[in-house]
């Protein structure tokens, strides 16, 4: 057949390897991201597809069986499941040997020669932004003249090509739209909190935040917010509407949507005039007039990073943000009649019994619609990771952030603060959260205003207590 082959390979039952900013897990309910970071290059290559197997239920020997077709395949990866993706790499290859081979994502963009190195299977890998990386391979250029590329050549000697330039105008960049309806089943992705069935997609990549432990910025997307014109965008959903008439809500996945005020609010003016039903990332930063702007033209839901309720925390994060900003950004959202899915990280620099409990508490009382809990996840190319390796925080032999089940583990310590005090304190930070008359009578209002959504949170709510006996008995 020929072609190029993009994966995201099967690992760990209900592994989101695709995730954006943070870290990939599996999650505590049923919850994928669309793979956004392996379909915008697919767009760019024609002939390629895309195989997404977490959410598609495609097993290895599915995904092998598809590979043997493919002269080019290009795996996606992250630090949790590289040993994985390595195997899966080296058994298309024994299949195949004539396969081209190569690993994208986080991890090979920091760490391309130990990448390199973690398996001969590979042939190459993509450093900064990989998009065009992937299309030069695909064309056949030869592997010395394509920017941002590292590979071993035919003595075996490991060789970096000179940097790729980050995109600088991202409307030359394809629509995904083409993609999605070609090779993904949009009703295999969830997440709990928007609506279903829904669609994400970036609009644009980098945040200008600098929080010490976000996986993207420091990594590939880099700390400039580099956007698609407004224009594009609207036309984007217009066209991503009209192909998936089903879709009840459109999630732009960019690390920090709203950073650029008068471009988001553009967009919203756009968006409208068509419509539809969106949510974003935001920081808790927004004035009333905006917020109220957003949601009179559509704007559902805003994912905010709360990340603790300790202010020296937020300080050795580079949060930029204080708790008394959060706590006036909520209550404009509640005004305004914005919901907020709040996320809070157990573990960053700092951490300790007493800071957990104010995070509690802090976020018991901001009562947004739903939250997250995460453990500290210090990925390479991350400042967190530097500070961890400088002051012996990561625990002896640890530097993935999952279990054998996938679920999060945590790999950092401190001086008071052990592994299973923070696994325990996911678990109490729930059952705190979620135990409480109000978010309970919240869950109930939706489960009864619409049929689906009762069957999905009975289903979510069997997943979310099975996962955290998990955790509590690992």
């Amino acid at each position: 057949m020929g072609g190029t082959l993009f994966v995201n390979p099967p690992s760990f039952e209900g592994f989101d390897g695709g995730a954006g900013s943070r870290y990939q897990a599996r999650r505590e309910v049923t919850s994928f991201w669309y793979p956004t970071w392996l379909a915008q290059p697919a767009a760019l290559v024609p002939g390629s597809r895309l195989l997404d197997c977490p959410p598609h239920g495609i097993s290895r020997e599915e995904c092998l069986r598809i590979a043997r077709d493919f002269d080019h395949v290009i795996l996606h990866t992250s630090t949790p499941s590289l040993q994985n993706d390595c195997r899966v790499a080296e058994a298309m290859k024994a299949q195949r040997p004539g396969t081209v081979i190569g690993f994208v994502g986080p991890h090979p963009a920091v760490l391309p020669e130990a990448t390199l190195n973690s398996s001969r299977a590979i042939d190459w890998v993509g450093r900064e932004e990989f998009d065009y990386t992937c299309k030069d391979v695909a064309d056949g250029r030869p592997f010395e003249d394509i920017k941002g590329l590292s590979y071993r050549d035919r003595e075996g000697q490991v060789r970096h090509n000179p940097d790729r330039e980050l995109l600088a105008d991202m409307d030359d960049l394809p629509s995904v739209a083409d993609v999605y309806r070609r090779d993904l089943d949009i009703g295999r992705y969830y997440i709990g909190y928007l609506l279903h069935p829904y669609i994400s997609f970036y609009t644009g990549r980098g945040c200008p935040a600098r929080c010490s432990f976000c996986l993207w910025p420091q990594t590939i997307g880099g700390h400039q917010y580099r956007v698609r014109s407004s224009g594009t965008v609207v036309n984007e959903v217009r066209r991503m509407k009209d192909i998936f008439p089903e879709v009840k809500e459109f999630f732009f996945d960019d690390d920090t949507f709203t950073a650029n005020l008068p471009r988001a609010r553009e967009i919203a003016s756009g968006l409208a005039e068509l419509g539809v039903t969106w949510s974003c990332n935001s920081r808790a930063n927004l004035t009333h007039d905006n917020i109220r702007f957003l949601k009179d033209r559509g704007l559902r839901l805003l994912l905010v990073g709360y990340e603790s309720g300790n202010g020296e925390i937020l300080r050795n994060i580079k949060k930029g943000l204080t708790l008394g900003e959060m706590r006036a950004f909520t209550r404009d959202c509640r005004k305004a009649g914005v919901t907020i899915h709040g996320t809070f990280i157990i573990g960053l620099p700092g951490e300790t019994p007493d800071t957990i409990e104010e995070s509690i508490r802090f976020a018991m009382d901001l009562d947004v619609f739903s939250i997250q809990v995460s453990l500290a996840a210090p990925y390479p190319g991350t400042e967190l990771f530097e500070q961890a390796q400088a002051n012996g925080w990561l625990r002896p032999l640890e530097t993935a952030s999952v279990r054998g089940d996938g679920y999060q583990d945590a790999v950092l310590q401190y001086p008071g603060l052990s592994r299973d005090d923070m696994l325990e304190a996911v678990d109490r930070f729930y059952r705190r959260y979620f135990l409480r008359p109000r978010p309970i009578l919240r869950i109930l209002k939706t489960m009864l205003a619409d049929k689906d959504i009762c069957v999905r949170r009975i289903r979510e709510g069997f997943e979310f207590f099975r996962s955290l006996r998990a955790l509590r008995t690992t």
